[in-house]
């Protein structure tokens, strides 16, 4: 393919340019090859009563988290484009008043699809919730 930025790049730029994930405070920890670790800082405005964190936080936390995931290549794509096909959220134990860490990785990757694991751990690594996604491309 010709040269311009490649997946890696392209989202390392997205995550922090994206109004959804600035306004949820999602940040970037680490990407690797077919990795992703993201951040989902505690404040206030993410909870659902007292300082629990909504489940709709966590579960964009792992949307991103996926589509981070299956963008983390060197490939150079011809079609910057891509969209989240299916997401599945378990929820294990609540998080109360923590930042939470998401990592995922991509489990297998099809022609145009990624299909992703994601776990979300509190501060003392307790799992809070577990996610699949696929991720399509184009």
């Amino acid at each position: 393919m010709s040269g311009g930025p490649t997946r890696r790049e392209i989202i390392e730029q997205f995550i922090p340019n994206s109004p959804h994930a600035v306004q949820l405070g999602i940040r970037v920890d680490s990407l690797g090859n077919d990795e992703a670790v993201l951040e989902l800082p505690y404040k206030p405005e993410l909870a659902t009563i007292g300082d629990v964190v909504h489940g709709g936080a966590i579960g964009a936390l792992i949307d991103t988290a996926a589509m981070a995931a299956a963008w983390a290549t060197d490939e150079v794509p011809g079609n910057p484009a891509g969209s989240t096909v299916a997401l599945s959220v378990n929820f294990a134990s609540a998080a109360s008043g923590v930042d939470l860490r998401a990592a995922a990785r991509v489990a297998k990757r099809g022609g145009r699809l990624s299909f992703c694991e994601v776990s979300v751990t509190d501060p003392d690594g307790m799992v809070v919730a577990h996610g699949i996604a696929t991720y399509r491309f184009g």
